[in-house]
């Protein structure tokens, strides 16, 4: 027994009886170099551990690690039917050749650098890709998540508003817009899974499109309102 129980279970919400469409866990993956030397990283520049990204659709990550590696990751392994969640789908070496690829080609100092490491797991995106905290008072059911891969930082204002929300207390994060905000829930399979999908694959074809145009991308702006943008 409990005077409030908060529900911070992220990709997993799905896998939970009564909320089963109120995310999708959608798989990002990563890959590790071997740690590079420092004639590398002079040609690089990431002295800092400084994150970097791009504006292309299917989005990329990367970090310079404390052991001198190049930590990067993305997305573009499959939705699983039902919102399915396994550790075999962690890997998917299509995804992971993939990345390689991409991490050579932008940036190519690392030369034929190894990669060492090759990792992933499950991200819980909400229908409006908006994240949410929130606390029923007539339930005493509290709830954060939805983060779409940005928990990191995000995660620990979640806690700190929940804190607030607990205590009863009035405060400048329990008005933030976020609070006590409710996403619809996903549709139905096989809606669910052909969406999803058909949306990882145009945010594929967006990013070349733009590459063999130069201009912004007619597909990216068509699927735009159906993810939340």
């Amino acid at each position: 027994r409990a005077r409030h129980v908060v529900r911070a279970t992220e990709a997993w919400t799905s896998q939970l009886p009564e909320s089963r469409r109120a995310v999708v866990p959608v798989y990002s993956l990563m890959i590790a170099t071997e740690p590079l030397a420092e004639s590398a990283w002079e040609q690089i520049g990431l002295r800092e551990a400084a994150t970097f990204s791009d504006q292309r659709h299917l989005v990329i990550y990367g970090q310079r690690t404390a052991d001198g590696r190049i930590a990067f990751g993305g997305r573009g392994a499959p939705y699983h039917w039902r919102s399915g969640i396994d550790p075999a789908f962690d890997q998917e070496p299509a995804v992971f050749d993939a990345l390689e690829r991409t991490l050579r080609s932008l940036l190519p100092a690392i030369g034929d650098a190894a990669i060492t490491h090759r990792w992933g797991g499950p991200l819980g995106i909400a229908r409006d890709w908006s994240a949410s905290v929130g606390l029923d008072p007539s339930t005493g059911m509290a709830w954060a998540g939805g983060y779409v891969g940005d928990g990191l930082a995000t995660t620990n204002l979640a806690g700190r508003t929940l804190a607030d929300l607990l205590g009863g207390r009035r405060t400048a994060l329990t008005a933030l817009p976020w609070v006590g905000h409710r996403s619809r829930a996903w549709e139905p399979e096989p809606l669910r899974w052909l969406g999803v999908n058909a949306g990882l694959r145009a945010m594929s074809v967006a990013d070349a499109e733009e590459g063999l145009t130069g201009r912004s991308s007619v597909t990216a702006r068509l699927m735009a309102p159906l993810i939340g943008h």
